[in-house]
């Protein structure tokens, strides 16, 4: 989808672990259950597919039990499935501890102490969700994503679906039909009205050479390239 050079590849690696905080999720574990979802969609061997599940909690126990196999290592994987994707092993071990998880969690709870006020105690329901933002997020895009909306590609073989005609609530990524059917375009949008903010910022960040658009933009209005992409050959297709 695109690219960046090691330094902002660090950077941004870190950078995620400190906004991801307690509910840090291992990358390399992320790209591999990623790249799962979309080769079986909504499949017995799809880890992540609410449609196979026996409800929301049992998605969420599916996807937690095929996520920490992988990024333990316990799971097998298949080898495509495998490689082109950053890893800072240590990094992720730390990230990955429970005192490092519970540091971050007492962080929130003292802005909380000292920011809400003795006559708003009732805020204090909003604390789990900092605790558990990430996997939180990933559940509502995989179960909404595929239970609710409309298509704009009926022929897409799966269930995902478009939750929301203009998506500000996950900025795009609940436009998961039209992510299913051009899964390397950087604009989740598709039809006029639709809206990835998302893909603005990659826009941007693209535009100040912080990082290069790989991909082609895909529309209603078909096949676009925007300045300055340097699509993949033949040969970096095969090993992506």
């Amino acid at each position: 989808m695109f690219e960046m050079g090691k330094f902002w590849e660090r950077f941004f690696y870190f950078f995620a672990f400190i906004v991801q905080g307690s509910s840090y999720l291992n990358p390399r574990a992320y790209a591999i259950i990623h790249r799962i979802h979309h080769a079986y969609s909504d499949s017995e061997k799809d880890p992540v597919s609410p449609i196979i599940s026996k409800g929301f909690f049992d998605m969420i126990n599916r996807t937690a039990i095929a996520f920490n196999g992988i990024a333990k290592g316990s799971a097998e994987v298949e080898r495509k499935f495998k490689g082109n994707y950053p890893e800072i092993i240590r990094l992720d071990k730390f990230a990955d501890s429970w005192p490092v998880r519970i540091f971050f969690g007492g962080c929130y709870t003292l802005l909380y102490l000292l920011f809400v006020p003795t006559d708003a105690m009732w805020m204090y329901v909003f604390l789990p969700i900092h605790y558990f933002m990430g996997p939180i997020q990933t559940a509502i895009v995989n179960w909404c994503g595929h239970k609710y909306g409309y298509k704009n590609h009926p022929k897409q073989s799966d269930h995902s679906k478009n939750t929301l005609p203009i998506d500000v609530f996950i900025l795009g990524e609940l436009y998961q039909n039209n992510h299913h059917a051009h899964p390397n375009s950087p604009n989740f949008a598709y039809r006029w009205f639709e809206f990835d903010l998302t893909y603005q910022i990659i826009k941007l960040m693209h535009f100040l050479k912080i990082i290069r658009i790989r991909r082609a933009i895909w529309t209603k209005h078909g096949r676009k390239i925007i300045p300055g992409t340097i699509l993949f050959s033949l040969n970096d297709v095969a090993k992506v």
